[in-house]
């Protein structure tokens, strides 16, 4: 699944204004199972807007063929940072 979403790497940078991504949860651990969702931190640049986050999502799910949960840098919750921090694999 990594170098899946990483070979999308260009055209999210391009046009999605994605600065970085990485992957953590059960995909990240190798612990998923068939309905797993696809969990990705996502560091957006300044001029990107909401429309960008959620095309972004839509993107991916259709290339993924499975649900994905885009959380932003900025959206992370306090309690959450630690072990996302811990689990994250940049791509």
């Amino acid at each position: 699944m990594k170098s899946v979403i990483a070979s999308y790497r260009e055209i999210m940078r391009r046009k999605y204004k994605v600065k970085e991504i990485g992957l953590f949860g059960s995909y990240a651990r190798g612990e998923q199972k068939k309905t797993s969702d696809i969990d990705l931190l996502v560091r957006f640049r300044e001029n990107a807007t909401l429309f960008d986050f959620v095309s972004l999502g839509d993107f991916l799910e259709e290339k993924l063929k499975k649900k994905v949960d885009l959380v932003s840098v900025g959206g992370v919750r306090k309690e959450l940072e630690k072990n996302i921090q811990e689990e994250l694999i940049r791509l």
